[in-house]
């Protein structure tokens, strides 16, 4: 745990989160950690967690995003339940899909850290209020 000038904040760093990373490509373990970084920037209290096997999940109150190396790209799966705005176009597919939308990061393409920050921090914000109110009956 580190202290900021927020209180005491932790970033927890799954192991299991560093060997799927290692086993990318040096292209695609940039893409990872940088998006792994901007979760983390977002807020602090996030935590990783592996789900489906080997996945990377970031999660608070609920999951905000995943991790899948591909054959050509990374996949950012977005949990946003489609309510977060996308003022910057970066998602680029799932536009649709009521649970998760994708953002596609290809070799040399850089990320929108700023954009992407946002999105997560609405996406944990969304989470914190659906815990709050508890579950729909």
């Amino acid at each position: 745990m580190s202290k900021n000038g927020e209180g005491l904040r932790h970033e927890v760093m799954d192991p299991r989160v560093d060997a799927y990373i290692a086993g990318l490509p040096e292209w695609q373990q940039d893409i990872c950690r940088e998006v792994r970084r901007l979760v983390h920037e977002a807020d602090p209290d996030v935590e990783e967690t592996i789900k489906f096997t080997n996945r990377p999940y970031f999660v608070l109150d609920g999951n905000v995003c995943a991790l899948l190396g591909t054959k050509d790209h990374v996949n950012v799966m977005l949990y946003d339940k489609a309510a977060v705005p996308d003022p910057h176009n970066i998602i680029t597919s799932g536009h649709g899909n009521k649970t998760a939308r994708m953002i596609s990061v290809y070799r040399d393409q850089p990320i929108n850290a700023p954009a992407l920050v946002e999105m997560f921090r609405h996406i944990i914000a969304n989470n914190r209020r659906r815990k709050a109110v508890g579950p729909r009956r």
